[in-house]
């Protein structure tokens, strides 16, 4: 619980926002790479898809979507905002009523770059998992295991069921 609390306000404790917190520094800090290395309008999170288009060419947002583990909606927005910053572009796809998501050629100027800082930071990462007694990959593989034995949406709503609030 934060000292700024209001009362009644449930929102003022969370167990996600450290996690959030820390995901948005680490982001921060790899825009900060970005940044110094004049890479610009480069968000840390563009840098799979661009990747993935690299390594395995255009894709349907569906195909891209299933290889970055994404739904379709979240990817048809990211994509949106990768047209916008002109890292991508549409084209037609195999049939008339498909469309396939393809780099610019602003983005296969930068993609080697964004490659080396992808693994420069897994790099980081698995120096900064070492230092520390119990690694997140291994905490998310130990809720992965947990939520396969019961859900997250059984885990709320078996909470929810013992709440008279909620009817």
């Amino acid at each position: 619980m934060t000292d700024d609390s209001t009362p009644g306000d449930p929102s003022a404790e969370s167990l996600w926002r450290p996690l959030r917190l820390l995901q948005a520094s680490m982001d921060a800090d790899i825009a900060r790479i970005y940044t110094e290395a004049r890479v610009e309008g480069i968000r840390p999170s563009y840098v799979m898809e661009l990747l993935r288009l690299h390594a395995r060419g255009p894709m349907t947002i569906t195909e891209l979507a299933e290889s970055v583990g994404r739904t379709h909606s979240a990817l048809s927005q990211k994509v949106a905002a990768l047209r916008t910053a002109g890292w991508v572009r549409t084209v037609p796809g195999d049939d008339a009523r498909s469309k396939k998501v393809e780099l610019t050629d602003s983005a296969r100027a930068v993609v080697g770059r964004l490659a080396a800082e992808w693994r420069a930071t897994e790099a980081a990462l698995a120096d900064l998992e070492a230092e520390i007694p119990y690694p997140l990959s291994r905490v998310v593989t130990d809720i992965e295991r947990a939520l396969e034995r019961r859900s997250f949406h059984d885990r709320i709503a078996g909470k929810l069921a013992e709440d008279p609030r909620w009817e």
